[in-house]
């Protein structure tokens, strides 16, 4: 059934689960897999963008009032994860391409500015935002 709390819920187990390839992916890199690094990397970006591409559809065409039923505080807290997920999302393409054209030392700055942003995101997203109805 098409509701706010299950989108919300969706979304969690999205974000626990493209972390995971993203621990996967850090893991391969450690282990110096670079390759195995970048083929995650790819799935990651895919995924995470068709996760962002399905929740605009739902919510900007399919069903504009599916979070209507969000008090302030919980406006608020969406606010707050928007502002680490977006940037991230912005971020991602940038960090595929300087990872495909092997642009070590841009990646790894954008890098760590996606950690600290997905971090934020995860934290904001799995933890704060309420996926049952108030």
């Amino acid at each position: 059934m098409l509701s706010g709390p299950n989108v919300i819920l969706a979304l969690k187990v999205a974000v626990i689960a493209v972390s995971s390839l993203l621990l996967a992916s850090l893991i391969a890199l450690a282990r110096g897999n670079r390759w195995l690094h970048g083929r995650i990397n790819i799935v990651f970006f895919v995924l995470t963008l068709a996760a962002l591409v399905s929740l605009e559809v739902l919510v900007r065409f399919i069903d504009p009032e599916l979070f209507a039923y969000f008090d302030p505080e919980t406006r608020r807290t969406l606010t707050i994860h928007l502002c680490f997920s977006l940037p991230a999302a912005a971020i991602l393409p940038l960090m595929l391409y300087t990872g495909l054209t092997h642009r070590r030392m841009v990646h790894l700055v954008l890098a760590a500015v996606f950690g600290v942003l997905w971090i934020g995101t995860f934290i904001t997203g799995v933890f704060y935002l309420p996926h049952g109805m108030p």
